[in-house]
């Protein structure tokens, strides 16, 4: 059976490319996530690493889109080779199961990795010259109701809930709950 993963960044950006493809390749079921590809702890890819058997063949438009880094990518079709599947990825002819389809595989690895550094280390240094010139200030701090985070707090300390679901009340992420509630002293 033909598989197919395909992954965006974010969840505004569209498949539709990495569909069309497998489409035109006759992929019978694929996976999808919608997040970063800069860590393997993905639903979909979870879910398509699960799903495969042997004989299988897992086809992506790009190794980018499975992996950014050459352990996860790496990682990750060895956990395929376990399965008795195959891999392919169309943009870069990589098929592993040739020797020079392996070989291939690890040489671009390691040029997605080395493209995902490049990227980081360019933002970094542009927000850098963007600070030394006043024109960044980072994201602008998110406003939250100081008396609902206290009472919420109270709660949670008082054992009437958890963290958890003073963050889902409040509907902020573990690290801005974390930080405002040191910053206020709760």
């Amino acid at each position: 059976m033909l598989i197919g993963y395909a992954r965006v960044s974010t969840k505004e950006q569209n498949e539709a490319r990495q569909i069309r493809y497998f489409e035109e390749l006759g992929v019978e079921k694929y996976f999808l996530d919608k997040e970063s590809g800069k860590d393997a702890n993905r639903e979909g890819l979870k879910e398509m690493l699960s799903f495969i058997r042997e004989g299988d063949t897992v086809v992506v438009e790009s190794i980018s889109r499975i992996a950014r880094n050459t352990k996860d990518l790496l990682s990750i079709v060895e956990k395929i080779k376990a399965k008795g599947a195959n891999f392919i990825s169309k943009h870069e002819s990589i098929d592993t199961t040739t020797p020079q389809g392996q070989f291939m595989l690890t040489i671009f690895g390691a040029m997605a990795q080395l493209e995902r550094e490049c990227i980081i280390q360019r933002q970094q240094e542009g927000i850098a010259i963007a600070r030394e010139e006043g024109r960044y200030a980072g994201k602008p701090r998110m406003n939250i109701d100081e008396d609902k985070l206290r009472a919420e707090c109270e709660k949670w300390r008082e054992g009437k809930q958890t963290a958890a679901a003073a963050m889902r009340t409040l509907k902020l992420k573990p690290n801005t709950f974390y930080r405002r509630v040191k910053e206020l002293g709760l």
